[in-house]
């Protein structure tokens, strides 16, 4: 398996070196907004760790990534009154990962509501700050 790279845009972003719609972090994990969601408040759960994927990471770290999913997932069913949630992750360019830094997918969704294609707009800067100040609201609230 190839390297971790250290210049994958989330390592970006977690160096502060890209700007992001945060809306939780704790000592392990990083959660901000997809700036192309498929959905209203579709969210990204990253580790800070330098990982790839599911196949490099350390277990731990893996179940921080998945209790703040599950935490994102909580709050986005409330922030967006969702009837459901997709979680999706990939791995490896022939598994249909795009950047090399494990990331969790939370897409909260709505009863006949198809997700939009992957990476086909992106959002306008006041939407997404809106939906990070909904996502939050719904945390604090948990």
């Amino acid at each position: 398996m190839p390297a971790y790279d250290p210049n994958n845009v989330f390592a970006k972003i977690l160096r502060g070196e890209l700007p992001a719609y945060t809306v939780y972090e704790d000592e392990h994990t990083l959660a901000f907004l997809d700036i192309m969601p498929r959905a209203p408040g579709h969210t990204l759960v990253i580790p800070k760790a330098p990982v790839r994927n599911i196949l490099d990471v350390e277990p731990a770290t893996l179940a921080q990534v998945m209790i703040v999913a599950q935490k994102i997932a909580r709050a986005a069913m409330a922030a967006f009154r969702a009837d459901g949630i997709t979680l999706q992750q990939f791995n490896e360019a022939a598994g249909g990962q795009v950047i090399f830094h494990l990331h969790i997918h939370v897409v909260p969704r709505q009863e006949g509501v198809p997700m939009k294609p992957p990476a086909s707009f992106k959002e306008q800067p006041e939407v997404l700050a809106e939906h990070a100040r909904k996502l939050k609201e719904a945390l604090a609230s948990l």
